[in-house]
């Protein structure tokens, strides 16, 4: 009988993340691998991004639908509501060995509650991180508390899950996985991006995304008005915008992007663009722009200059080439001037990048073989109390 790796993923940037991992656990015979879609993966409005799954050559074993046409948190909780309703079902009929999830959304904490109800064992990347703007710090702490195997990316975020009570044999420092597509995936030459983007990437342009701080009530509108108002001033530079994810005020951010993007020629706006096309704009772009943890893993790599706007992702550890500010105009505009002047330029080229060296799928999936094919999983967990020093 070969073992069930049941695989979630309910974002396009997820996705992109966990590809590599698929890929090598579908090599493996002893597995019977089943991918499972949800969330904004099954939307028009974020592209139906479910799409990029079966182009990469991926069967999906089941799309289940949860999100509803609103992004309040009363809707956020029905939304998690109802994945725990579907899941139920799913996992009762398919009982997999594992579940495999990523990352700290709502989405994620539903399917992961559910599946400890079902006993399934859960393994978890990226665990110890912190994002004190959002609500995906509890979140992902919690989901920490849930999982059975924790991958974290780098030693400090490995202490910290131990902190929490995981067993040190459990947890495992296998780096940033955006790294290794870095390194890995064939990127498209800059012809090729601007066919595929159908734009003219002649100018110098910038790579944008923006997600709601939800720690923070009713501040998206303000805050992305702002990055938008000097992203219009500056006439010698191109914008390329990939849309919110589906948080809490996500839709306000994206009806913004898209009004200015009708009004101003330097200002572009995509529902996505997927792994490859995402990290080709990375490739040969000015700097990355906004509040998404890509322009602190990813972005050091390319040594190019990241504008990290807001609290959204305070905490997490950043490579010298990150640059933070306030989500004001005056803050932006000034962030920006530095990472366009020749000296930041210079610098960001000695950046080192502290996610890892890119051999992180490999190391996750040694370990997932291990401990299921030779039946290592105890549920029954202890709690590891960390020596205090009186």
């Amino acid at each position: 009988m070969k073992k069930l790796i049941s695989i979630l993923t309910a974002t396009r940037a997820e996705y992109g993340l966990l590809k590599p991992i698929i890929l090598k656990l579908n090599k493996v015979k002893e597995f019977d691998v089943r991918v499972v879609a949800t969330g904004a993966h099954l939307s028009p409005e974020f592209g139906l991004t479910y799409q990029e799954i079966e182009r990469d050559g991926f069967a999906i074993d089941k799309k289940i639908d949860i999100l509803l046409s609103s992004d309040t948190p009363s809707s956020i909780s029905k939304s998690m509501g109802l994945a725990m309703i579907s899941f139920a079902d799913y996992f009762e009929k398919l009982n997999p060995d594992l579940l495999i999830v990523l990352g700290d959304r709502y989405e994620t904490l539903a399917v992961a509650t559910t599946a400890m109800n079902q006993r399934i064992p859960i393994a978890h990347l990226y665990g110890g991180e912190t994002t004190e703007g959002a609500i995906d710090e509890s979140i992902r702490h919690a989901i920490t508390k849930l999982s059975y195997l924790h991958f974290t990316s780098t030693n400090e975020y490995r202490n910290r899950v131990i902190q929490l009570g995981e067993n040190p044999e459990r947890v495992y420092n296998v780096g940033a996985i955006g790294i290794e597509n870095i390194l890995n995936e064939k990127l498209l030459q800059k012809e090729e991006l601007e066919n595929e983007l159908n734009i003219s990437l002649s100018k110098p342009y910038a790579v944008v995304t923006f997600h709601p701080v939800t720690l923070e009530e009713n501040s998206s509108e303000k805050q992305i008005e702002s990055l938008l108002e000097v992203c219009k001033k500056y006439n010698n530079l191109d914008f390329i915008f990939t849309k919110a994810n589906a948080d809490a005020e996500g839709r306000i951010i994206n009806q913004f992007i898209d009004r200015y993007a009708k009004d101003n020629d330097n200002i572009f706006a995509y529902a996505s663009l997927g792994m490859k096309r995402y990290l080709s704009a990375l490739k040969y772009c000015r700097m990355v722009i906004g509040n998404s943890s890509s322009g602190l893993v990813e972005a050091p790599s390319f040594s190019i200059p990241t504008v990290n706007i807001g609290d959204r992702q305070k905490g997490r550890m950043q490579a010298s080439s990150v640059i933070n500010c306030e989500p004001t105009q005056l803050s932006i505009h000034q962030a920006l001037g530095l990472a366009l002047s020749d000296k930041f330029a210079h610098e960001t080229k000695k950046t080192v990048n502290p996610y890892g060296n890119g051999d992180t799928s490999n190391k996750v999936v040694e370990v997932i073989k291990d401990c299921v094919i030779n039946n290592k999983i105890d549920l029954k967990k202890k709690f590891y109390d960390c020596v205090v020093e009186q």
